[in-house]
């Protein structure tokens, strides 16, 4: 699949197929997952499908033509209330209202992807938006070591080409905000003895100062080869350095870039399955509230080192520690099967139950759903005209 084309706005195009829309039972979320995967299965063979391009926002959904000249739907994202796929058959769907019909209405919007990784790629891309629109109404509930001094960005759909392994999944939930791997705490130990030797040797190495000063153009490059650079010097140069670099502290901080979708297709993988940028409490709420068979792969909660996947079942959350094999592979725990990847691990308990209650499902609810159409503008009216009685009586203590 490669890597997901992104544009300045934000917004990922892939294209697609339409096959057509149906109309979904109002009822509980388990009995319209049942619903949706036998009207998908009955879509299978249709014939009759339009060539589309589908773009991909934090904002929402938009189908035009092949060509991308004409408008065909748009849907907001707080309109769409899950996504899901059928890697087997090469199907993706979403639910959503349709613009200007009932608030009590939803429809199924049905797509037929080139092959099995390109419907799973277009779910995933949707799943993400969920997440990262979820992240920006609700900051409060963001990973805990994303706020700080260190260096941060907003959370997109992860960095490229990060591996599937266990290993990584005890710095992956901090990874989009502070990288791939979060920075190492030194020991109190050492920054002990750095202090004091830093009052013995008031001055670094010559040869850091040069290289540091010409970084920041203090020093042109022709004095780090020279011989006449004295400690007299260094100590000057080291005290422009300490002045250039406290001006670019009291420099305003840039303003972080928006999240994008321009993502590996691994990456992305793990960026759905791993919940990123949520926090772990938060990620253990959501998902309870999620699609029969959705899961969360994090560190194990008693073995951080391990990896596990917390799986959504009828009976409640479960958590299934993830055991690594000296082979190298994987294998859940009370399971015999191992697996080269967690990623393969993953799509065989999707298609296979393999002893657990269910299958795991690549369905995902949009938490931000909003069921009517003006909950917003609703919300905003009300705020506005309790802001306005605010004001009235304020004014009117004033003058009595």
């Amino acid at each position: 699949m490669g890597e997901a084309a992104v544009r300045e706005d934000g917004t990922v195009t892939r294209s697609a197929e339409y096959v057509g829309s149906f109309p979904v039972d109002d009822c509980c979320l388990d009995d319209q997952m049942k619903q949706l995967h036998t009207q998908l299965k009955s879509l299978k063979g249709c014939k009759k499908r339009r060539p589309v391009s589908l773009k991909f926002s934090i904002k929402g959904v938009k189908m035009y033509n092949e060509d991308e000249t004409t408008l065909l739907m748009a849907h907001a994202l707080r309109r769409v209330s899950l996504s899901t796929a059928r890697p087997i058959d090469a199907q993706f769907a979403f639910v959503s209202h349709n613009p200007g019909s009932s608030d009590a209405q939803l429809y199924c919007h049905v797509f037929k992807a080139r092959h099995a990784r390109a419907a799973q790629f277009l779910n995933l891309l949707l799943c993400r938006c969920f997440q990262l629109s979820y992240l920006e109404k609700h900051p409060e509930e963001a990973e805990e070591c994303a706020v700080g001094s260190a260096p941060r960005r907003n959370p997109s759909l992860l960095n490229h080409g990060f591996p599937l392994s266990v290993s990584a999944l005890v710095s992956f939930r901090r990874a989009p905000f502070r990288g791939l791997l979060p920075r190492s705490k030194k020991s109190s130990k050492s920054s002990d003895q750095h202090d004091s030797q830093d009052e013995v040797f008031p001055t670094s190495s010559p040869s850091l100062v040069r290289k540091k000063a010409i970084r920041n153009k203090v020093l042109s490059s022709g004095a780090y080869r020279s011989f006449t650079f004295t400690p007299l010097k260094q100590r000057n140069v080291q005290e422009r350095l300490s002045l250039s670099q406290g001006k670019d502290q009291n420099k305003p901080a840039r303003r972080s870039r928006a999240p994008s979708l321009a993502e590996t297709e691994e990456a992305l993988a793990q960026a759905v399955w791993c919940w990123a940028g949520i926090a772990t409490d938060s990620s253990y709420s959501l998902l309870a509230d999620d699609v029969l068979g959705s899961y969360l792969l994090c560190p194990h909660p008693k073995k951080p080192k391990c990896g596990s996947l917390i799986i959504r079942f009828p009976s409640g959350l479960i958590t299934h520690l993830i055991e690594s094999t000296r082979k190298g592979k994987f294998l859940l725990e009370t399971c015999k099967t191992e697996f080269t990847s967690i990623a393969e691990l993953i799509e065989h308990y999707t298609e296979n139950q393999g002893g657990l209650p269910c299958l795991l499902s690549c369905a995902r609810v949009n938490h931000c759903y909003e069921w009517e159409e003006n909950a917003s503008r609703l919300q905003s009216v009300k705020l506005h005209k309790s802001l306005n009685k605010a004001k009235i009586k304020s004014t009117h203590r004033k003058w009595v």
